[in-house]
């Protein structure tokens, strides 16, 4: 599983014309799902996410968790973020999950967030086209993948 996180003042997602959800300050979560991912993978990701801390604090450092702003999240589900550029100029997806398996890992990814959060998230549609505006606070952008938890 694999993540760009975006430390925003405040984000949205449109699909169809349609205002989908919307948040003030907290994160944007662009969220990769790959073939091999599980509950585990989620449990820790979303338990790193809410411990981060890359608020600012009185002093003006990063010392404040999402929790501590009393943030909000957006969550998009973002399959192009396993994309394979090695050979020719085409992307490869091969190894993004299915939708078969993506979408109930993607749920559960919400449930966990929330959980771990303690208030509802705002979220996407998975598969959907979607118009997603942000508005970057910083700007501040944290790159997390499971498969490097030793990086991260």
């Amino acid at each position: 599983m694999r993540i760009v996180l975006q430390r925003v003042s405040e984000a949205s997602v449109t699909i169809e014309g349609s205002l989908k959800s919307e948040i003030g300050l907290g994160y944007l979560i662009l969220l990769g799902i790959e073939a091999d991912d599980n509950q585990e993978d989620i449990e820790w990701l979303c338990k790193k996410i809410v411990q981060l801390r890359i608020f600012n604090d009185a002093e003006d450092k990063m010392n404040l968790s999402i929790q501590d702003v009393n943030g909000e999240i957006l969550v998009i589900s973002q399959f192009t973020l396993h994309a394979q550029c090695k050979k020719g100029n085409r992307p490869s997806f091969i190894k993004a999950a299915r939708p078969e398996q993506a979408i109930p890992l993607y749920e559960a990814f919400l449930k966990e967030m929330e959980k771990q959060l303690g208030k509802t998230i705002g979220s996407g549609k998975f598969g959907a086209d979607m118009k997603v505006r942000l508005l970057n606070d910083g700007p501040v952008t944290i790159l997390l993948d499971t498969k490097q938890k030793d990086i991260f």
